[in-house]
């Protein structure tokens, strides 16, 4: 890819990431995302065949310019379940409140936005997957409760760390960032770990 394509493209998604975080759930259309990214939406169209592309390359450059594979690497590395899953809570946690415009975005947009939605979509399933591996680890230790499977133990872990759950907490309530953290782990153990 040529650098001037390469510029353009990540001109495009930084427009993109930009009308995300301004918009708190308004529609992104294509034709904003060119004007501001000073390119034709013929340049946008080249470049992402559709909005829905436009908008899940957004979420993962978002998650480029923030090093979230860095920011996973002592979760990845953990040698225990515990640590893992501790790290796995640590990382996703910490970056919330970094992504929090784009989450609310995405979420106001997404039952009526099949863009927006897949865009949710396979961001989400990318915590899932850190969801799973920490899971993973637990009972490769032996440490994960006996009365529920893994699937079940991943489900309630990614409900647990949600959003949603996050805005409750931290907006709704008021609770600090570290306590947040903490309760989760806390909650996270109770719920999984035969401990």
């Amino acid at each position: 890819m040529s650098r001037d394509v390469d510029d353009t493209r990540t001109r495009i998604l930084n427009a993109a990431w930009q009308l995300l975080e301004q918009g708190a759930g308004k529609g992104v259309r294509m034709a904003d995302v060119a004007a501001l990214a000073g390119v034709s939406r013929q340049a946008v169209y080249l470049h992402f065949p559709s909005r829905a592309e436009l908008l899940i390359e957004t979420t993962r450059h978002i998650d480029a310019m923030h090093d979230v594979a860095g920011r996973l690497a002592a979760s990845r590395a953990a040698t225990g379940g515990l640590a893992r899953l501790e790290a796995f809570i640590d990382t996703w946690s910490g970056y919330i409140p970094e992504v929090h415009g784009v989450c609310s975005a995405l979420l106001a947009m997404r039952d009526t936005d099949a863009a927006a939605a897949a865009a949710w979509h396979d961001r989400m399933a990318a915590v899932r997957e850190g969801c799973a591996a920490a899971v993973a680890a637990l009972s490769a230790d032996g440490m994960l409760r006996t009365d529920i499977d893994g699937d079940a133990a991943t489900d309630i872990l990614w409900t647990l760390l949600s959003v949603r759950n996050w805005e409750h907490l931290r907006q709704d309530c008021g609770w600090p960032q570290d306590r947040y953290v903490a309760a989760m782990k806390d909650l996270a153990r109770r719920a999984l770990t035969t401990d």
